[in-house]
């Protein structure tokens, strides 16, 4: 997860994701509201249910159930009277599956986190091959979906993804502001060991 709306006010930048943190992540719409903070900056409750498509009722519950483990907090500075403007409390939210080995409802909690997180890979994928025919040149030679099998032992692997990760957040990290054409764009870091039967 990542994206940094308001980087002066989001403190910590990443946050080491804790087991009740991620049993209370693990919601489809919880998920939702958070990425859409982190990407769209902050919002109200009731432009948050119409972005999603959910109701108001339902979108203020689940906005309430994040804050109370510190993953988006009230924004004063922009609430007036009755309304609650909400935003995320940080940019990144980092675990290691393993930091759960000992608590089987965090355990459930990861794998449907991660098996949503798949799902979302794919779906956004398949949008872009969809609406790729209309796009520009430009976009149609930058946008890139491959993959490679390598082998390698774990402590490589892990350097590999580190090293790959390191190079993701300096781009994110620089400022795009001014350049032409810019737009958001999914990065998908994925790898993982390749199973008996695949081809």
């Amino acid at each position: 997860m990542s994206d940094a709306p308001d980087t002066d006010r989001t403190a910590p930048r990443e946050v080491q994701i804790d087991a009740r943190q991620i049993r209370v992540l693990a919601h489809p719409l919880r998920m939702r509201l958070l990425g859409t903070l982190r990407v769209d900056g902050p919002a109200t409750a009731t432009a948050l249910a119409e972005k999603l498509d959910t109701n108001t009722g339902a979108t203020s519950y689940h906005l309430r159930q994040l804050a109370e483990v510190g993953l988006v907090a009230e924004d004063p500075d922009l609430g007036t009277g009755r309304q609650r403007w909400w935003r995320a409390a940080h940019d990144i939210s980092n675990f290691t599956p393993t930091d759960f080995d000992d608590d089987p409802d965090a355990q459930a909690a990861v794998r449907w986190i991660e098996v949503n997180q798949v799902r979302m890979m794919a779906e956004q994928a398949e949008r872009w091959l969809a609406a790729a025919p209309d796009q520009s040149r430009e976009w149609r030679e930058a946008a890139n979906l491959s993959d490679m099998v390598l082998t390698l032992p774990p402590a490589r692997l892990r350097a590999l993804t580190d090293e790959l990760w390191q190079v993701i957040m300096r781009y994110h990290d620089e400022p795009t502001t001014g350049e032409q054409d810019a737009r958001q764009v999914h990065i998908f870091l994925s790898a993982v060991p390749r199973m008996e039967g695949e081809r």
